[in-house]
């Protein structure tokens, strides 16, 4: 939970309904796959880097782009995640904007840089504990300053249409209730497959089922959490219906709608809290980014180089760890000059454009065997042409797009392998498939 869907969710529910609540499930209902597919197929190889992978399944010109494409996500992503929030929490507090980008940004990286994949990890559990806090603070403020019973402001809730999930119509241009459906699917499998930040916990697991069942904690636990922004929207309706005079003026942007009732209706301690538990989503985004970062680097560009010491490999993350961090934290400051309608929008974009078909590479190499490097090229380039379409005629939703892209390139990858020899593919796997103790998985890709 970044900050942004800590704030956009209950502001998308209060100006829309629940159509988007449909995504909360997928981490339940797509679960299986990642840990059918993907965890036991990356996890017989002994992997640090994500993209370590497509070197042993294709070559070392793809494992390079890939982990280049996820490093430059990342630096982008950074910077959106610091931004956005900034900006939202400047409009209703007036907190200096380069101070909160600054601030945030060098906590993070401080504890990152020292405390590696375990501070990550750690702080993101205090974290969460912060964020859950809040929203149920927040709902608990507001269900004392409604007049209305539970009931009735559930009747109010439902004549308006608040609790509505969306139109059952198949129409994948609009937000329906089945395009939000099929777009869960790509938008879980596609991070979760090809995302070093989240992917990096498969491999720091001890076996796989410790692994599957830290993915089966994040599905659980995402589905009470969701629940809670949603009904924080449906409150925030219900709250300014009643108290209209309430909202504020001068707020040009929704998303800023969760800081705004923060300052402006909880006591100053409380409303300090709340304000906390954004920054500590923020900070939870960027220090996974910063380590993924410094884990891609140092073993997919920097161990490759040089042969090094694993003394020196840990020097050059640590300086990756910082330079990642200072050169994110110095786009966020110059994204307040850039004059853009909608970075989020430009967000989505590029996450489109460049994730799906990375996730597409993981896939075809895991569901094809006779996938070869350079249908692996195809499908990446024919994935990022068929995004540019999708995205100029606006052929389906915008949460679409990243299943157009992530289709395409498994599709054109195998296709196009079929022009070229067939690979020959040899992998390391850990030692105890190599000493018999549990049965070799290689043989059912190769």
């Amino acid at each position: 939970m970044s900050a942004i869907s800590y704030m956009a969710v209950p502001a998308k529910v209060y100006m829309t309904n629940w159509s988007y609540f449909t995504l909360a499930f997928a981490p339940v209902l797509f679960s299986p796959f990642i840990i059918y597919f993907l965890i036991p197929n990356l996890r017989k190889y002994n992997l640090t880097s994500a993209y370590e992978y497509l070197e042993y399944r294709f070559n070392v010109v793809i494992r390079t782009l890939g982990s280049g494409i996820f490093i430059s996500f990342q630096i982008v992503r950074m910077a959106v995640m610091l931004f956005l929030p900034a900006i939202a929490l400047n409009v209703v507090t007036n907190f200096d904007i380069y101070l909160c980008i600054t601030v945030v940004g060098v906590v993070s990286l401080v504890y990152t840089m020292f405390g590696g994949i375990e501070a990550v990890i750690w702080t993101d559990v205090l974290q969460v504990v912060i964020l859950i806090g809040g929203l149920i603070l927040a709902l608990a403020v507001i269900s004392f300053n409604l007049d209305t019973s539970f009931v009735e402001s559930a009747r109010i809730a439902m004549a308006n249409h608040k609790t509505s999930l969306g139109s059952v119509a198949v129409n994948f241009k609009e937000p329906t209730f089945w395009t939000i459906l099929v777009s869960s699917f790509f938008l879980f499998v596609i991070p979760f497959s090809s995302d070093q930040s989240l992917v990096q916990r498969y491999f720091v697991s001890k076996t796989d089922k410790e692994a599957s069942g830290g993915l089966w904690i994040n599905a659980w636990l995402t589905l009470p959490c969701s629940i809670l922004l949603f009904l924080l929207g449906v409150a925030f309706y219900l709250f300014y219906k009643a108290n209209p005079t309430e909202l504020s003026v001068v707020m040009d942007n929704n998303d800023s709608l969760l800081p705004w009732f923060l300052i402006s209706q909880l006591p100053q301690g409380v409303s300090g809290l709340l304000i906390v538990a954004i920054f500590a989503a923020s900070m939870s985004s960027l220090s996974a980014s910063m380590n993924a970062i410094s884990a891609a680097w140092t073993t997919d560009f920097h161990e490759r180089l040089f042969h090094c010491s694993k003394q020196s490999s840990l020097r050059t993350a640590k300086f990756v760890t910082l330079i990642s961090g200072l050169f994110g934290i110095t786009v966020a400051l110059a994204m307040v000059t850039w004059d853009i309608s909608s970075f989020w929008d430009e967000y989505n974009r590029l996450l489109g454009l460049l994730t799906s078909g990375l996730a597409g590479l993981f896939f075809l190499g895991i569901l094809s065997k006779r996938a070869n490097s350079a249908g692996a090229l195809i499908g990446l380039a024919v994935s990022i042409i068929v995004q540019m379409y999708v995205m100029d005629h606006k052929s389906v939703y915008i949460l679409l797009y990243s299943g157009t892209g992530f289709v395409s390139c498994i599709v054109a990858g195998i296709l196009g392998s079929y022009f070229f020899p067939a690979p020959v593919v040899k992998v390391p796997i850990k030692e105890e498939y190599i000493t018999g103790a549990k049965e070799d998985p290689i043989n059912k890709i190769i």
